[in-house]
């Protein structure tokens, strides 16, 4: 549905994007990740048609963004950051505004009121959109992009400013969104990225540091095998005698407590199996284990580990 291939952007000696590329399946919901400066808004922009590229192309549905713009618009819909909302409309005038702008053929009735409904904004339309809540706004932002009904969907930071239910809220629409539309959308929180989409693109000084399903984001680092034990006993003891183990690389205290145990994690190199070695070891000082299991690695762990070196299971310093 959507092939970047070999994009290059730079302001002055600021190079942007370096040599990107990546797909995007029908129907598939991919997050696009990085740092501030990462490149994420420039590929976005690109993409939806806001800015031309150095080098490279972007198809849409077999359309080249450059060769054939009005093509390639008409099928996507986009949600900048910053929703490009008129305050002193009314939703439902805002949407017919839209609806004409893009100049589509649909009853139009029935299309906006379809997407209102979809949007949750039904019981909405008639109200002044400066009077909206963030949420509100947020969801008016979405639903302008699903006039015309677009193949693909570009949000960029479609929960920035949203309280905790909103948040939950749109993270449900979208993945209802992606039933029937590709959705590329960018975010800094990690969590709402590894709850809602179907692969992830990782973006840092331009390059794309990686490309994966979101199941499998922890096989794109070199990865120990990691396993989270609670223990009964004095802590430095115990991390002194889990480091000790045989084939243990690395152990440490997860912070957490349950009564008089603690947590721990411990790594071990690939392909092998410490929890044997761990029972027994601490078996011998007559530490019970309370808890012991395999423990993969989040998204926030792979995100750290590419941008910015921080070993995987290890909170940054401030």
């Amino acid at each position: 549905m959507i092939e970047v291939s070999h994009l290059v952007k730079s302001y002055g000696t600021n190079l942007a994007l370096d040599d990107v590329s990546f797909t995007v399946g029908e129907r598939e919901i991919l997050g696009l990740l990085g740092p501030n400066g990462a490149g994420k808004s420039t590929a976005m922009n690109i993409m939806t048609g806001y800015l031309s590229a150095n080098a490279g192309t972007v198809c849409i549905d077999g359309k080249d963004i450059l060769e054939q713009p009005g093509e390639a618009k008409k099928r996507i819909g986009f949600l900048p950051e910053t929703p490009p909302l008129y305050g002193d409309m009314r939703v439902e005038e805002y949407l017919r505004f839209v609806y004409d702008l893009k100049q589509c053929d649909y009853n139009r009735d029935a299309h906006l009121e379809e997407i209102c409904r979809v949007t949750r904004l039904y019981d909405a339309r008639r109200r002044i959109i400066k009077n909206l809540s963030t949420g509100y706004r947020q969801r008016l932002g979405i639903a302008q992009a699903l006039v015309g009904n677009p193949k693909v969907l570009v949000f960029d930071e479609p929960t920035v400013g949203l309280d905790p239910k909103q948040i939950i809220e749109v993270r449900n629409l979208i993945r209802t969104l992606g039933r029937e539309h590709t959705v590329i959308l960018s975010s800094h929180i990690l969590s709402e990225v590894q709850a809602v989409c179907d692969r992830v693109v990782i973006l840092d000084g331009g390059k794309v540091l990686c490309d994966e399903k979101t199941n499998s984001i922890s096989r794109t680092i070199q990865q120990n095998t990691r396993i989270r034990v609670s223990i009964c006993g004095p802590q430095k003891e115990v991390l002194e005698v889990l480091r000790a183990v045989p084939e243990v690389t690395s152990a440490t205290a997860t912070g957490d407590r349950e009564r008089d145990s603690f947590s721990y994690f411990v790594e071990s190199a690939p392909g092998t199996d410490v929890r044997k070695g761990v029972f027994f070891a601490m078996a011998q000082r007559e530490w019970p284990v309370v808890g012991m299991e395999q423990e993969g690695y989040s998204l926030e762990d792979v995100f750290l580990k590419l941008t910015e070196g921080v070993q995987p299971g290890k909170k940054q310093k401030k």
